[in-house]
């Protein structure tokens, strides 16, 4: 019975809760562990930094190392030194935002292996090579680091006294840097017997030929790699009479050092469209790198024509890295501008867009490109205005438009299609007194009505926009028609079917109207995609009416060409060109216009 009455004491303390003692515990081995990883994730974090930063100062130092070593050897040297020579002491390279102080030492050495300078045997040429010490210290790297390399520079001259020579082939990237196992294909089809061999580069990106029969310009040699671009020598011939790159020469106990540069291929998204982003096929394009493999003429190594398909879109794919330009031609469409801007820069194992704005031809056009004469930029909201006798236009670059200057074609159009038409009206507008402009109705051949109101279609930008102005022609009325007799509010969405147009004034709200005092869109638009807006015309006497010849609105969207303006339906002639921009020198130019389509780049100075 004893041992029955104990047994409930023993469940009682198991059901008890934890002690004070084991929550302290508990909590201690909980903070011991949070550490352990905390240390172990600051530790894997400082590594990660430490190799980043290795990686750059390596980049720079094979960098210097191949601009060392494709100097004339008698220039390899520090500036003061000795051996003396063109390299700067210390220079500056910028790399993933740090800043890397490079300390150049170059120095001449004797190599034992033929001998000293003094010694048994006697080297009477000391000078085998020149050994380069090249010490970088990135002051703002997270990990303040002191990293150095070294590298030799040989002379060309083999101390072999054989009848053949040595050819030195290396194989780079953009950046300089040696790529291992590129294919290096190898012909000389003049000795003999013939030679021709397929090899690939060591870890330094180096395939070194040694004892190779000598000749002139008989090697012909191609470097290339799977997923790279291609670099080879070339025969003189008709399509190309002056290589820039001729096949190599081999001397006697002389060696031959040339470097081919490849790098991973790229992919360029091409499409045609409109600056509402509508797209527009069949434009016909030719594009252009801007390496060359012959001289005199100029020989382009990458030159194709293409074509946009039916949806506005050309893939264009194994391109090497490069500045490209393009040229166009179509019958129906002229090019209003490019983004990005030409010449395109394309880098290695890159995929980039790349879009053509079009408009259709009216019959003379002319695009004009303002861009940075340092940075070589383009330079957005500058003001470009274009004159002559009966013509005057101003544009802002990086500013697209919507102009409407008909309404004739009628109500009952939601959406743009016909530019002549438009949502609704009130029944008070006239769109035909005269033909396709906006007046009060009349009701007898000397009465308007008093007041009247028109709502236009709805206008898709093509991508989330910023609005700048709206205006309207002629500016000007009759001053019987009273105080602003014409008045515009606006409504934004981010869809083309909101739940409701709300149509606001400069201050936001439906109290205010924009006028010729007040062009300025209120910000609250921006963001937004589709557009309209609603025109109020009013008389303060019955006997005249206001007009309307067009309407004007602003904006930017991802599909307008930023730092160009484009001038159309001009007449030949000549023009001035005035161009400005707030912290740069103004631009004047008489230029003339004489062809269906022109481009003038522009470049502004910085005001000093």
């Amino acid at each position: 019975m004893r041992k029955h009455a104990v047994l409930p004491l023993l469940e009682k303390k198991r059901l008890k809760g934890l002690s004070l003692l084991e929550t302290v515990i508990g909590v201690a081995l909980l903070v011991v562990i949070g550490l352990v990883l905390y240390q172990g994730f600051s530790v894997v974090l400082t590594l990660l930094t430490s190799s980043r930063q290795k990686v750059a100062a390596a980049s720079i130092a094979n960098e210097q190392i191949e601009v060392l070593r494709n100097m004339p050897y008698s220039d390899v040297g520090v500036v003061g030194g000795v051996p003396s020579g063109v390299v700067p002491p210390v220079q500056i390279f910028y790399r993933d935002n740090y800043a890397f102080t490079l300390t150049t030492t170059i120095r001449n050495v004797d190599d034992p292996f033929d001998g000293t300078i003094g010694g048994a045997p006697n080297d009477t040429s000391p000078a085998d090579y020149k050994l380069v010490s090249l010490e970088l210290n990135c002051a703002n790297c997270d990990r303040p680091e002191i990293f150095n390399f070294t590298g030799r520079v040989a002379p060309r001259s083999l101390e072999s006294t054989g009848s053949n020579g040595a050819i030195f082939i290396q194989a780079i990237d953009a950046n300089g840097i040696g790529i291992p196992s590129a294919k290096v294909h190898v012909v000389n089809a003049s000795s003999t017997p013939q030679i021709d061999l397929t090899d690939e580069t060591d870890s330094d990106g180096y395939l070194k030929l040694i004892d190779v029969p000598p000749g002139s310009q008989t090697y012909d040699i191609t470097v290339s790699k799977t997923g790279y671009s291609t670099d080879q020598t070339y025969e003189p011939s008709v399509s190309v009479p002056n290589p820039v790159k001729l096949p190599v020469t081999v001397a006697t106990g002389q060696v031959t050092s040339v470097t081919f540069a490849i790098d991973r291929v790229s992919t360029l998204g091409v499409s045609s469209l409109t600056e509402s982003c509508s797209p527009v096929g069949s434009i016909n394009f030719t594009l252009s790198g801007a390496k060359l493999i012959g001289t005199t003429p100029d020989i382009l190594k990458y030159s194709n024509g293409f074509t946009t398909g039916s949806g506005g879109t050309r893939t264009v794919s194994n391109l090497e890295w490069d500045a490209y330009s393009m040229s166009f031609s179509n019958s129906s469409y002229d090019v209003a501008g490019t983004i990005p801007n030409i010449p395109l820069n394309l880098l290695p194992n890159s995929t980039q867009d790349f879009k053509i704005v079009v408009q259709p031809k009216d019959p003379q056009a002319l695009l004009v490109t303002v861009k940075d004469s340092v940075t070589l930029l383009p330079i957005a909201n500058t003001v470009v205005n274009l004159t002559k006798s009966g013509y005057d236009e101003t544009i802002t670059t990086g500013r697209g438009s919507f102009n409407q200057t008909d309404w004739s074609g009628g109500s009952g159009q939601a959406d743009f299609g016909d530019l002549t038409g438009y949502e609704s009206q009130d029944g008070n507008i006239s769109v035909d007194n005269p033909v396709g402009d906006l007046t009060l109705n009349q009701v007898s051949t000397t009465t308007y009505v008093s007041s009247g109101f028109l709502t236009s279609s709805t206008f898709d930008t093509g991508s989330d926009s910023t609005f700048y102005t709206i205006s309207y022609n002629p500016t000007n009325q009759s001053p019987d028609t009273g105080s602003d007799p014409l008045k515009i509010q606006i409504a934004t969405a981010t869809t083309s079917s909101p739940l409701s147009w709300d149509f606001l004034g400069p201050d936001g709200t439906s109290n205010t109207f924009y006028t010729t005092t007040s062009p300025d869109i209120n910000t609250d638009h921006n963001g937004d995609r589709y557009f309209k807006y609603k025109i109020y015309l009013s008389t303060a006497s019955t006997s005249f009416t206001p007009n309307v010849s067009d309407v004007t609105l602003t904006y930017a969207s991802e599909c307008v060409p930023p730092g160009q303006a484009f001038f159309h339906g001009l007449s030949s002639g000549s023009y001035t060109l005035d161009v400005s921009h707030s912290g740069y020198d103004s631009y004047s130019q008489t230029i003339t216009v004489g062809s269906s389509w022109e481009e003038i780049e522009v470049f502004l100075d910085p005001s000093s």
